[in-house]
């Protein structure tokens, strides 16, 4: 779960990280107010969505008297703000968050994230901030310096030292940097972070360190833990097909291709969408219906994927584990007539019954195809893909 940047400083703040004064706004006719709760003569106006890249798509500005602020404030909320990571549709502005400005001297880079091969927590930093640390690590990974912490040692004082003098900082900095490192450590720990990031990580021109911005990831997995935490989500944020999953817990991820692709197991559903790349085709999607998966969850599933109007042909691959093929096949033939696909289905189903089962979609009056192979299967279902026109929303039974 992504949390905004006024999100993630509010829990730097509780954490002892320093971050710039700031205020939220969501309409234009507070802006003076807020401006004036801050103080100075000028702000920066930072608009609230889930992707990076917001200043070059006009989602950060610096203004320079109240006037400006609240125009600034019209342009933004309620938009849709469109960066190189939110997509062309963009993602829509519904708050901002209002800062003083803050006196750079320098600019770093600082994060934090778990380095699976390692089962350590990693810490990134860079003396170049500002720019995205894809773009570093490919053009200059040297410059990239790392640490990584023992769970059960914590992070240790020489870590923070080598750090700060390889981002150049003086005595009195690195000092900061240690109390700064160690407050962003204890937030992932105790949070349940998956990524927290600060870039940039400024020093300003009296030489402090202040976090001028902020992201932090949660490990959605650990959120029942943290009650308070899971409050923060904004669905306006997320894909509606994606949060509607999680609400008939099914794990769904919207993608670019025109095959919606059914599977029960990640494993399995990974190996699935390679198997539809590796014949010409592409996955419009990765769904997990789970191993408990029921007729009434494959019909979820079935309006999830058909709620996507790039799928031109569903690929259903279970294996019959937990629960029989005949009644995967029994929960498929309800779900095709309930829902009222319309896009060629191809089904593969092996495991338990699955002879039973494909006998029963092969008796079916339904234009379903069967397969007896995974490869067979991601055959049929991308020439069959290939072949239909794809179906506007009124034929899908929206």
């Amino acid at each position: 779960m992504n949390l905004h940047e006024y999100q993630s400083k509010q829990l730097f703040q509780r954490y002892g990280v320093p971050v710039p004064r700031g205020t939220l706004i969501a309409a234009p006719e507070v802006a003076a107010a807020a401006a004036a709760q801050l103080g100075g003569s000028r702000w920066v106006v930072k608009a609230q969505v889930h992707a990076g890249g917001r200043g070059k798509a006009g989602g950060v500005v610096l203004v320079e008297d109240r006037a400006t602020l609240e125009a600034e404030a019209r342009r933004l909320l309620g938009t849709r703000l469109a960066t190189l990571q939110s997509g062309p549709d963009g993602l829509p502005v519904g708050s901002l968050l209002v800062e003083q400005p803050t006196a750079i001297a320098r600019e770093l880079y600082l994060s934090l994230l778990l380095e699976r091969a390692t089962e350590r927590v990693l810490f990134m930093a860079s003396a170049v901030g500002g720019m995205e640390i894809e773009t570093l690590a490919a053009q200059a990974p040297e410059r990239i310096l790392l640490a990584r912490v023992h769970p059960a040692v914590g992070l240790q004082p020489y870590q923070v030292r080598r750090l700060g003098f390889g981002l150049g900082l003086d005595g009195s900095q690195i000092k900061s940097l240690g109390v700064l490192m160690e407050g962003l450590y204890r937030l992932f720990v105790e949070c349940d972070a998956s990524l927290v990031e600060i870039n940039p990580l400024v020093v300003t021109e009296t030489g402090e360190l202040i976090a001028l911005d902020a992201k932090v990831n949660l490990d959605d997995n650990a959120l029942g833990r943290h009650p308070d935490l899971e409050a923060l989500r904004d669905p306006t944020q997320e894909d509606p097909r994606e949060a509607e999953a999680r609400a008939h817990d099914l794990n769904y991820i919207s993608l670019e291709g025109n095959i919606g692709c059914m599977v029960n197991g990640a494993g399995l559903a990974m190996a699935t969408m390679d198997l539809v790349q590796l014949h010409g085709g592409a996955p419009a999607n990765f769904l997990d219906v789970g191993g408990g998966a029921t007729a009434e969850r494959v019909a979820e599933a079935f309006k999830l994927i058909l709620s996507d109007p790039k799928v031109e042909a569903v690929l259903v691959n279970i294996f019959g584990g937990i629960v029989r093929c005949d009644l995967i096949a029994a929960g498929i033939i309800g779900a095709v007539r309930e829902v009222r696909v319309a896009v060629p289905v191809v089904v593969r189903l092996e495991g338990t019954n699955a002879a039973q089962g494909l006998q029963m979609l092969a008796e079916s009056d339904l234009a379903v195809e069967t397969a007896s192979s995974l490869s067979e299967a991601a055959d049929k279902v991308v020439k069959a893909a290939g072949r239909h026109p794809g179906p506007d929303a009124e034929e899908r039974g929206q």
